[in-house]
């Protein structure tokens, strides 16, 4: 006799046979949608409408269920870098793994072969270009300046920088208080992209940084002009700078310094290099950084340099 539970699981797999990836892909996004932030949702409305949709739209659970995933990939490696590519696979994966929940499939997810991620070389401002650069915004003493000074001593991220209002930053404790995030993503609804101000990245990226005695006498002579509420950057309450804008800023003073193009991230990089240097530990450094490990810290800013091996290696008395 066949049991009720394999009878609910063949009605199952019949109706999940009809489904078109379009239509569990929308159940999914459904799903998801009450469990993620606001951007994290619109980051895999866009990875879904422009790069998983024109292939799979149409194509039904059950010939997906053979579909070779990894010709897919090849195909996405012509065009695309090997993160963009894992960032779309996750989201497949985890839309997969929803059908397989949902209809009895099983699509053999452990068969699909993402890339691996070559890391890149590190990018930092040399000592000669980070002193420019700070003496130049320094010497211009305008907000949208000492926010580039904040990130070149703190570490934030560009949206964190945007959304910072002057009621986050602690003069008498110290320390910059990182709460939010200030963020351009894709409305589905309305079609067209909106501004955002949301949590930061992760859950250890909401903060306390302690500043320096430089940092602070910088901030506390600005500070008697504004109010609590005022965005840092623009000395306003309900005007900001957006992380796009402000990036653009980043170039033309980096220009006005005479320093070469940089992304605005190597001002991270450039804090973290730096407490590596001069001993920081890394479980410190982490929680500045707001990774969501250690292991991300590790993987990302320590490493041995050629000049340490070549100092070791030079005296080295071998047996």
């Amino acid at each position: 006799m066949i049991s009720l539970y394999k009878i609910k699981k063949f009605i199952k797999k019949k109706e999940g046979d009809n489904l078109t990836f379009d239509a569990i892909t929308t159940k999914w996004l459904e799903y998801k949608k009450i469990l993620i932030k606001e951007s994290t949702y619109s980051n895999y409305v866009y990875s879904i409408n422009k790069y998983l949709l024109p292939t799979f739209k149409d194509m039904k659970l059950k010939k997906l269920q053979n579909y070779n995933f990894n010709e897919y990939i090849e195909m996405l490696m012509k065009s695309l870098s090997s993160k963009t590519i894992r960032d779309i696979i996750c989201v497949l994966k985890s839309i997969l793994g929803f059908a397989e929940d949902e209809y009895n499939y099983n699509f053999k997810k452990h068969k699909i072969i993402c890339p691996k991620i070559d890391k890149d070389n590190l990018v930092v401002l040399s000592k000669r270009e980070r002193t420019r650069l700070e003496n130049y915004c320094l010497k211009e003493n305008t907000l949208r300046s000492i926010g580039i000074v904040i990130c070149l001593n703190t570490g934030i991220r560009v949206g964190e920088i945007c959304a910072l209002k002057w009621k986050d930053i602690d003069l008498e404790k110290n320390e910059l208080h990182i709460r939010h995030t200030l963020q351009r993503i894709y409305d589905k609804d309305q079609k067209k992209t909106k501004i955002i101000i949301d949590k930061p990245k992760t859950r250890n990226s909401v903060r306390n940084i302690p500043i320096s005695n430089k940092l602070h006498e910088i901030l506390k002579e600005l500070r008697k002009e504004y109010k609590d509420n005022d965005f840092f950057l623009t000395g306003d309450t309900k005007k900001y700078i957006e992380p796009r804008s402000y990036q653009y800023i980043f170039k033309d003073i980096l220009r006005k310094s005479k320093i070469k193009k940089y992304k605005f991230h190597i001002l991270r990089h450039t804090f973290a290099t730096e407490c590596i240097e001069v001993g920081m530990d890394v479980k410190s450094l982490s929680e500045i950084l707001g990774h969501a490990s250690v292991e991300i810290t590790l993987n990302k800013y320590v490493h041995s340099s050629y000049k340490t091996k070549k100092s070791i290696l030079k005296n080295y008395k071998f047996s």
